[in-house]
């Protein structure tokens, strides 16, 4: 708490009184760049006791606040979905057993709405404009894939209703071309990725110098290998490319590729794929006898790396968005939300939830789950589900995670500044440096997170387009 000034906490606390804005900030240190205006606060959460993905015990209907989830609900990436679902509907959950937010002069409960784009293009625009019209949605949440996040963002302006880019990783979303007013990108993103990936390997680990690019055969898949080599560019310039190559989406079959990774001397292999390509990947390389680290950010679903093994997965170096200084636990509220999930999995949940995927509800679902308690904060702050009061309210907003994170929505072009971390896989014996409570490890069958580093948010700026009209003149602050 001696890190903030005493004006700035009583700025804090007159300002933003509101039902899960204030809260005990705990001694996770707040960072530098920037002064929460609100946070998630545990000690206010509703009785998450009857929460079940499967069977909803609130399905509010009439004048709600309303949000559609823009996901694969069917198709090769339906787990996908399911896990958008969970994250999304945990925070609606617990704000209508609050009794929902006071927006437009009276309490409405958040209804959360399944919205399946089926990973195809013309069924998201279909989707986007059914729910817009017909259901009447406040906010469109999305989404696996970027080239589907650009048909949701153009939708959600087309017809001036907020759209939240959750899961969609490339820059060129927020551009001077498709920057929409009405889009915040409260993700990390594919330049931030690449240059914390490189600033690792270069001003941390300072071992492996030859790098083999494999990504998806999309905008995302390119615009994740594009950011690794400005990365490598700023901070690793004699890190060399050994290899460099993109497959199509849903690949069953990687041997042309790894064949290819064998033979070039690669030291690691960087990737962005998701699954079902992510663990295909991974399960393959394993399997021809490629040990090779993979420094990634998918490459973490715990079913496929059980099948993987300890000494499979063991050296997998991922970048997260949802990362925090070791341990995890510094407080008795983080332990408390844990354990909140956590026995809800283990006693609740039924398929497909009850497998190890949801087990811990930290990572990316951790991630998904804390950007939608971002965006219900400023709905409430805005006291209005009027996209211009919301919009007021997001543009230079500061909201603070439970885990400690902080977020910075930069104004100009609506992308998130925030410290990231990099997650380096250990042995169940060596993961108490990060699982600090029993069992002290996150999984027996499979390597998982041990030590952790910090990549400070000035080393991993969001990439600013200054032929943005907004963006002119500011620095990469946007200040």
């Amino acid at each position: 708490m001696k890190t903030i000034p005493k004006m700035s906490w009583m700025v804090v606390l007159v300002s933003f009184a509101f039902t899960f804005s204030i809260g005990p900030w705990g001694p996770t240190p707040v960072m530098a760049f920037a002064t929460p205006k609100a946070l998630f606060d545990v000690n206010k959460m509703g009785d998450m006791s009857d929460f079940d993905p499967n069977n909803p015990a609130i399905i509010p209907t009439g004048d709600t606040i309303k949000i559609a989830i823009v996901a694969s609900f069917s198709g090769p990436a339906a787990l996908v979905g399911q896990i958008y679902w969970i994250s999304a509907l945990w925070a609606a959950h617990d704000i209508n057993k609050r009794g929902g937010l006071l927006v437009d002069g009276k309490k409405k409960l958040i209804q959360v709405i399944k919205a399946d784009h089926m990973s195809q293009p013309a069924q998201t625009k279909k989707i986007c404009e059914r729910m817009v019209l017909q259901e009447k949605v406040h906010v469109l949440w999305g989404t696996d894939g970027s080239n589907l996040m650009k048909i949701i963002n153009e939708t959600a302006s087309k017809y001036k209703v907020i759209s939240q880019n959750t899961a969609a990783l490339s820059d060129e979303l927020n551009d001077a071309t498709n920057f929409s007013r009405y889009s915040f990108f409260t993700s990390f993103s594919t330049d931030q990725i690449g240059r914390g990936i490189a600033y690792y390997y270069a001003q941390i680990r300072k071992k492996e110098k030859k790098f083999y690019i494999l990504c998806q055969d999309y905008m995302f898949g390119h615009a994740m290998a594009d950011g690794f080599k400005k990365g490598l560019k700023q901070y690793f310039p004699e890190g060399q490319i050994v290899g460099e190559d993109y497959h199509k989406l849903f690949l069953t079959d990687f041997a042309p590729y790894l064949t290819k990774i064998k033979a070039s001397g690669a030291e690691v292999v960087y990737t962005g794929d998701w699954i079902p390509d992510a663990a295909n990947l991974l399960k393959q390389a394993r399997q021809m006898g490629i040990t090779l680290p993979f420094a990634h950010i998918f490459l973490d679903e715990p079913n496929f790396l059980h099948e993987v093994g300890v000494e499979g997965t063991k050296g997998l170096v991922q970048l997260s968005q949802y990362g925090t200084e070791n341990p995890v636990f510094k407080t008795p509220e983080q332990i408390k939300y844990y354990k909140t999930w956590n026995n809800l999995w283990k006693t609740k949940w039924t398929a497909p939830f009850n497998t190890r995927l949801f087990e811990h509800g930290t990572g990316n679902i951790g991630s998904y789950t804390e950007q939608t308690y971002w965006l219900l904060s400023v709905i409430e702050r805005a006291g209005s589900t009027d996209p211009e009061k919301i919009i007021k309210v997001w543009e230079g907003d500061v909201y603070k995670y439970n885990n400690g994170k902080i977020m910075k929505m930069r104004a100009c072009d609506h992308k998130a500044i925030q410290d990231l971390h990099i997650f380096e896989f250990v042995p169940p014996d060596q993961q108490k440096v990060s699982f600090n409570i029993p069992p002290y490890y996150w999984f027996q069958g499979t390597s998982n997170t041990g030590p952790t580093f910090t990549i400070p948010a000035e080393k991993v700026l969001p990439l600013m387009d200054k032929n943005l009209d907004r963006c002119k003149g500011k620095n990469d602050w946007g200040e």
